[in-house]
């Protein structure tokens, strides 16, 4: 299956910033009580070990980010982890939210472009369930960035393109109507925007597809990171890991040790 990258509304500048919160409201709720990352805690753990540093530095975060759930776990293999979230249309809400739940989050108030991450921002990066937000010549550039910053990142898919992860989200919908009640900070206008004017169940699923569309295959993955300048100062890692019913893919750049 080709990929095709077709728009999703929570990238479109227009869309409405609280719909867009909305969605990656539920996209961490259920990354979180699903625990679909926990396969990628020992890879996370041996990579923030290998940089000797505890500060993780999350792009794309949403709304919180698919280090939500794995904090716990990474805190006792990690002492001092520092976990600062970041987004290009920063959920600001969730941010706050996030770090009053755990006091080792902190968050940048400023949109950040994954694809020239600011200076001061110093530490393992990481994407979960963003890579396939970007075409193939911006991808290249977050990784580009990444070498050129001398920083080590680690990018995290939490589907295929595949038919059976395009079925899997086409019951999204059902997901959204059984876990907004559940999603917190509690607003009404959430329950509005899903029961009484169901709209973001209809985005979700929208979304859904297209990010089975849009995502990348190993064999591209490897073929962005072949084009880079200088990939050759890095270690690569791309594969696939399973989790549950689904599979997680994975992108681990890191600099080699002279």
């Amino acid at each position: 299956m080709a990929r095709i990258h077709l728009f999703e509304f929570e990238d479109q500048a227009w869309f409405p910033a609280f719909l867009r919160n909305y969605i990656t409201d539920f996209l961490q709720f259920l990354s979180n009580k699903t625990g679909m990352y926990k396969p990628v805690v020992p890879l996370l753990e041996h990579l923030l070990k290998k940089e000797e540093t505890t500060t993780i530095i999350d792009l794309a975060s949403g709304g919180g980010g698919g280090l939500v759930g794995l904090n716990e776990e990474l805190k006792q293999k990690i002492p001092g982890l520092k976990i600062v979230l970041t987004d290009y249309y920063p959920n600001l809400p969730a941010f706050v939210y996030t770090k009053k739940q755990s006091d080792n989050f902190d968050y940048y108030e400023q949109p950040v472009d994954a694809r020239k991450v600011p200076s001061e921002l110093k530490g393992v990066r990481t994407q979960f369930l963003s890579l396939h937000h970007f075409k193939p010549t911006d991808a290249k550039l977050i990784l580009q960035n990444a070498i050129d910053s001398h920083s080590s990142i680690a990018i995290f898919e939490a589907q295929e393109r595949s038919f059976p992860s395009i079925l899997a989200m086409l019951f999204s919908p059902f997901s959204v109507f059984l876990m907004t009640p559940l999603i917190r900070p509690f607003k009404i206008d959430r329950i509005i925007f899903t029961y009484l004017i169901p709209i973001v169940p209809l985005f979700v699923l929208w979304d859904g597809v297209v990010s089975s569309l849009r995502t990348y295959s190993v064999e591209e993955m490897q073929m962005l990171v072949k084009d880079l300048n200088h990939a050759e100062r890095y270690e690569w890692q791309i594969g696939r890991v399973k989790s549950g019913p689904g599979m997680l893919l994975y992108l681990i750049g890191k600099e080699k040790t002279i």
